[in-house]
């Protein structure tokens, strides 16, 4: 299938030639965006996520591969789809999931339970399937956030998870060498998530980034996007925090 190159990709660059990426949540959003640029970049694509006929609406978007929909929280469902895999892959990007919101004392203890380590189990769930199906060299690269640097009491434990995320990044680089893991560390990013959390006050959140950020627009989902096909590319990188914020992180 034949798709258009996102806006200011040349065609011509095969930064990822021949290569494989696994994008495990790839229906929409980030995930969908690095893997519609990773296969304009030469890249074979392999999409998952939970819901069948949105991954059949992004494959044909991405021109992917493959899909798999399952629930990558779910250790079985994740290990059963890396025993599955055709051959070694390259790279793994986990966007599967999102932050947790509400204030601490509010939470039961399985609520905190889960807000503290979802998102680290399930990176570190695939982390250890990286281990033997990425090439040496290639890349597991994982979402965290700027947004919640700044702590708030709304935001009850996500500063917590904000905080974590670096030193475990760096401590899994070390672990799963020569596999290269890194961190992408995103603000509010435009996508479906973003509306689904915000929902009637997203017009107004993005007006009021449009006016604050120093790069005066709203980060969108191509922005994260090319750093992370950057990433996968430059086999110097690995065990550091990467931030694509649009300065959020400094002006709130």
């Amino acid at each position: 299938m034949a798709v258009e190159p996102p806006a200011g990709v040349d065609s011509r660059d095969q930064a990822l030639h021949g290569q494989t990426l696994v994008v495990i949540g790839g229906s929409a959003g980030i995930g969908l965006a690095t893997a519609r640029l990773a296969r304009h970049q030469g890249a074979r694509v392999i999409l998952t996520g939970r819901d069948p006929e949105r991954l059949r609406t992004a494959a044909q978007e991405a021109d992917a591969l493959s899909t798999a929909a399952f629930d990558a929280y779910d250790p079985v469902q994740l290990e059963r789809f890396f025993q599955q895999l055709p051959g070694p892959i390259d790279h793994v990007l986990v966007t599967a999931g999102g932050p947790s919101y509400g204030r601490l004392l509010d939470m039961d203890a399985e609520q905190a339970r889960r807000a503290l380590s979802d998102h680290m189990v399930l990176a570190l769930e695939a982390a250890r399937h990286c281990a033997d199906a990425v090439r040496a060299g290639g890349t597991l690269l994982l979402m965290g956030g700027t947004g919640a640097r700044r702590i708030r009491a709304a935001l009850g434990v996500a500063p917590a998870v904000t905080a974590a995320m670096p030193a475990f990044t760096a401590s899994l680089a070390l672990e799963l060498a020569p596999v290269r893991v890194n961190l992408l560390a995103a603000g509010f990013v435009d996508t479906p998530l973003s509306a689904r959390l915000l929902g009637a006050g997203l017009d107004a959140r993005r007006e009021e980034l449009r006016a604050t950020l120093p790069i005066g627009r709203v980060v969108v989902p191509e922005d994260v996007a090319a750093l992370a096909v950057h990433i996968m590319a430059n086999t110097a990188l690995t065990g550091a925090t990467y931030d694509v914020d649009g300065g959020q992180q400094f002006v709130g």
